[in-house]
């Protein structure tokens, strides 16, 4: 279990994470959900140890990031899509990464075949696509075949086939038993992926449950996410929309 307790980060007189506590249990894939700019990145850096919370704790089954001995192999991340030295290969990168775990190398090709990516194997990742920079992306999330993933935006760039395939990955994944995370600023792709939300807004925690209580609500999922928002501008970016 991912055991956030009283978390806070604040840059300069911005709160970005705010007391913020909640659980994220295996066996599910779990939504954490917001507006732009609500703290859900910021959340998942303070996780992976990328910054230090001013306050509060975050815990991977009761260690911090950094106590991991082999942190690959325990927590798998997307945080960013073009995470890698463009001149690499994408073969390249993931045996790079894997030689610094103590991966088998044999993982690199499984995770490559996982993610699509086979034919593209040796192609320097710089040149890559947004769609394809993401699947490279989860594919080293998934290298070292890890209990638990934390995910920013994975759908970002990919087309409705990708999405169908990450979709249907993550909830399998899940139903090992694994932790997974995703974040999201869109409604219809969490009431379609998740099966249990964590919803923040301005940092701080607005809703722990899951989809089908949150439906219930109201008459709509996007009804319950209004009430939810503190205002019509927050929900209008929640939702991809503009004015």
């Amino acid at each position: 279990m991912i055991e956030i307790r009283d978390l806070s980060k604040r840059y300069g007189p911005t709160a970005a994470v705010d007391a913020l506590s909640f659980d994220i249990r295996p066996g599910a894939v779990t939504g954490f959900l917001g507006p732009n700019g609500s703290g859900k990145s910021t959340t998942m850096r303070l996780i992976l140890g990328l910054d230090t919370p001013d306050s509060g704790q975050a815990l991977i089954g009761g260690r911090r990031y950094r106590e991991l001995r082999w942190p690959l192999r325990e927590v798998g991340a997307l945080l960013e899509a073009r995470a890698f030295h463009p001149g690499r290969s994408a073969r390249s990168h993931l045996a790079a990464l894997a030689a610094s775990n103590g991966i088998a190398r044999s993982r690199v090709d499984e995770v490559l075949s996982m993610v699509g990516l086979e034919s593209a194997a040796h192609r320097r990742a710089g040149k890559f696509s947004l769609g394809m920079a993401q699947r490279l992306g989860i594919a080293a999330a998934l290298l070292g075949n890890p209990r638990a993933l934390l995910l920013d935006e994975p759908v970002n760039g990919l087309d409705p086939e990708g999405i169908r395939w990450i979709r249907d990955l993550l909830k399998s994944l899940a139903a090992e038993g694994r932790i997974v995370l995703i974040s999201s600023h869109l409604i219809s792709e969490m009431a379609l992926t998740a099966e249990r939300l964590v919803v923040i807004g301005r940092g701080r925690l607005l809703a722990d449950t899951t989809v089908a209580e949150l439906s219930a609500r109201s008459a709509s999922l996007e009804d319950a996410f209004f009430e939810l928002t503190s205002g019509e501008a927050e929900y209008r970016t929640l939702q991809g929309r503009t004015s």
